[in-house]
């Protein structure tokens, strides 16, 4: 890319899409486009053709897309296949139609199989089941990098694709409804922390900065759901709830190092083969838990 290049960077007050903007606006590109949900519904078809004929952007970031942790999965999957279908499918054939010089797809690690050998390689790709709990957004990203690879092999486009691993980093999504491992733990243990001081207005502030306390949170913290005050003042002794055994093993990547990656990638990689990235060492759940835990200051038990 040159530096007087067009980027259209979609998805950009996101957890990826804002660092691909630091990122980019640190080296020098100064002519970055950006469009908010209201401003372009990336799932109208019309509108993004409409985009891409005004603007006509020379390189494109696909960082937007509808995401969630495991709760969100399981109770919107229609949402996570129609609209990241629906997404990816309008700026990847809109990029192809105005002629933009490269793209890059941001997938997830999900795409891989559930059980799939460690370390992850990207020839794991469809080799077995997917994770029943993601499966529906999980097929929609491996659909993207599908497409991308297809257009590159018919159109002889430039088009690639990305796997980061679990990410973390500024403008997360702290809302314990859809929000992914990392930012949920440092929430629900910053929020025992807040009842174990008896900080109602903390918990207040916590509720109108990051989304309501789901009611399972507050019951497993001691609160009455109804009244955010305890349920018995006398055993006023929070505990902080993780599902599952705490075993299973996750890699997490800050999303500057990601953003680095993926300007890396766009300036120096034109292959059809997608590109996992990561930072090659993982912790177990319940060793991230006990890292946040001790950071934040929480004193009481984990369950």
């Amino acid at each position: 890319m040159k530096k007087t290049d067009k980027i259209y960077v979609a998805g950009h007050r996101g957890l990826v899409g804002s660092a691909l903007v630091r990122k980019l606006r640190t080296e020098g590109y100064p002519n970055i486009v950006t469009q908010t949900h209201r401003e372009l519904d990336l799932t109208r078809q019309d509108r993004v053709e409409t985009f891409f004929k005004d603007e006509k952007p020379e390189y494109v970031f696909l960082a937007a897309a509808k995401v969630g942790g495991i709760w969100g999965n399981n109770m919107y999957p229609a949402q996570f296949i129609y609209e990241n279908i629906a997404i990816q499918t309008n700026i990847i054939h809109a990029s192809y139609l105005y002629e933009a010089e490269k793209l890059l797809f941001l997938g997830s690690s999900c795409i891989y199989p559930k059980l799939c050998p460690q370390p992850i390689k990207e020839e794991f790709l469809l080799s077995g089941y997917l994770e029943s709990t993601n499966e529906p957004y999980a097929v929609a990203k491996i659909a993207g990098i599908k497409m991308c690879q297809s257009y590159n092999r018919q159109y002889k486009t430039r088009y690639i694709s990305v796997m980061p691993n679990n990410l973390y980093g500024p403008n997360d999504n702290f809302n314990l409804e859809t929000s992914h491992v990392l930012p949920a733990l440092i929430r629900k243990f910053h929020l025992a922390k807040l009842v174990a001081a008896g900080d109602w207005q903390g918990l207040q502030k916590d509720e109108a900065a990051h989304g309501a306390i789901p009611d399972d949170v507050k019951i497993s913290m001691g609160l009455n759901p109804v009244t955010n005050q305890p349920a018995n003042p006398a055993l006023n002794q929070p505990h902080v709830m993780l599902w599952g055994t705490g075993s299973p093993r996750r890699e997490f990547l800050h999303v500057d190092d990601l953003a680095d990656a993926c300007l890396f990638l766009m300036n120096h990689y034109d292959e059809s083969e997608l590109v996992n990235i990561g930072w090659g060492k993982d912790q177990t759940i319940r060793e991230l838990a006990k890292t946040i835990s001790d950071i934040v200051g929480y004193e009481g038990s984990i369950k």
